[in-house]
């Protein structure tokens, strides 16, 4: 009998439908053959190489996102027992983050975060958002040349998110650095051996940073999260230091890598559509929409996991309590059952709740800010370049399987008429 083997991007069955595949850069580079073929195979499917239940369709999506548990970081016997000691670390740092935790204590953490996202605080930082847009594009404009990842897309939200939270935006670069570092643990299967001392050095440099930051706002507050975080009480009693490190710590990861590879890979699949590249640059007005879709066809973060908290029924199946339950959002996106012509970029689409976000009480509460960036980042790159072109022909993706995004996006536009436009 003939097996596929699981790196193959040829033919799919059983044994070759698993997320193991991701780790294929064919495959990572274009997984959604892989999602359909889950998702009209067993949109309810266990992994017997991930050991976990993979989730494709809509409305099962949104049930594991609505009723199972995010509580789901490993203990540190489990991870001694599977050899990854190293990993202790991240660990101690999930359990005090919102992102993995259930209840009471999340609602009220989430809260106090939330405040400092909400569409009015957002709308509020418009100008400041759009001059950090705009003198990011005047660094470039003389080169009629830009590598949008490095040259805008990266440091546009990781000044903004600095600026949120209460941080020297000069020191965008370094935490940049270190988001890259830690969001390579939290959104992949697999880890590489050479790259741990490096990462676990990051997450301690990181956390001092953090530490450090704390000590010099406890004198002269600037009225960013973090003093938020520090002054805030939960249940009744104030955050620990741990506590206040871990959430500023994750902040600073959503925030980067959504609307980093927000703008990029919308950016991508603008140039690859003209006619809706156009679209957009004569409609500026229909931003809200556009970046709403582009949301669903190439979600930033493509798969988040939830732990199923009793035996539980789903989409035909009987998932154990206590079972690692992985749900696709890229996949959901693109069901056909829930968006029409799913696979194509309609910048108008009307009807269009995906789960780029997530949904119910985990839903991203920095989505405001995210949304907002993205409207001024597109709005505003293609007022000001004109005749965009891309340079290469071969794309490289970064080796993360759930934080979808480009290594680097090469640009190129006419640098004699942007003045005009403007």
């Amino acid at each position: 009998m003939h097996v596929t083997h699981i790196d193959s991007v040829g033919p799919m069955n059983d044994e070759s439908l698993t997320l193991f595949r991701l780790l294929n850069p064919d495959v990572l580079s274009d997984p959604y053959p892989l999602y359909r073929a889950l998702r009209e195979h067993d949109p309810v499917h266990w992994d017997p190489y991930m050991h976990v239940w993979v989730v494709t369709s809509y409305p099962e999506v949104v049930t594991v996102l609505t009723n199972y548990s995010a509580y789901r970081t490993p203990a540190p016997e489990y991870l001694d027992r599977l050899g990854l000691s190293f990993m202790k670390p991240f660990a101690e740092m999930m359990l005090q983050q919102m992102m993995f935790m259930d209840g009471s204590m999340h609602a009220r953490l989430r809260g106090i975060c939330a405040a400092a996202f909400t569409p009015q605080r957002v709308e509020g930082l418009r100008e400041a958002i759009e001059s950090i847009a705009n003198e990011l594009i005047d660094k470039f404009i003389p080169s009629g040349r830009l590598d949008l990842i490095a040259d805008f897309a990266k440091p546009f939200p990781a000044i903004v998110t600095a600026k949120m939270l209460g941080l020297p935006i000069e020191d965008h670069a370094q935490l940049g650095a270190w988001v890259i570092d830690l969001a390579e643990v939290l959104g992949n299967f697999q880890n590489h051996p050479d790259r741990v001392a490096e990462i676990v050095r990051s997450l301690q440099d990181f956390k001092n940073y953090i530490a450090a930051k704390m000590a010099a706002e406890s004198k002269h507050p600037s009225g960013g999260l973090i003093h938020a975080l520090m002054t805030a009480e939960v249940a009744g009693h104030r955050l620990s230091d741990e506590e206040i490190i871990a959430n500023a710590v994750i902040t600073l990861i959503g925030g980067h890598e959504t609307t980093t590879n927000l703008i990029a890979s919308g950016f991508l699949t603008l140039l690859r559509n003209p006619e809706r590249l156009e679209q957009l640059c004569r409609h500026p007005e229909i931003i809200g929409t556009a970046v709403e879709e582009m949301l669903r066809f190439e979600s930033p973060v493509q798969h988040t996991a939830r732990i199923a908290p009793t035996d539980m029924q789903l989409g035909g199946r009987t998932i154990p309590k206590g079972s690692r339950v992985v749900a696709v959002l890229a996949a959901a996106n693109r069901d056909p059952n829930r968006f029409s012509n799913p696979d194509q970029l309609d910048l108008l689409r009307a009807d269009n709740r995906h789960v780029a976000f997530g949904w119910s009480a985990h839903f991203c509460f920095g989505a405001p800010l995210a949304r907002m960036e993205g409207q001024i980042a597109f709005n505003l790159l293609l007022r000001r370049l004109a005749n965009l072109v891309l340079l290469e022909d071969t794309l490289v993706w970064r080796e993360n399987a759930g934080l979808r995004g480009l290594t680097a996006l090469n640009v190129g536009f006419d640098p004699d008429l942007p003045a005009a436009r403007a």
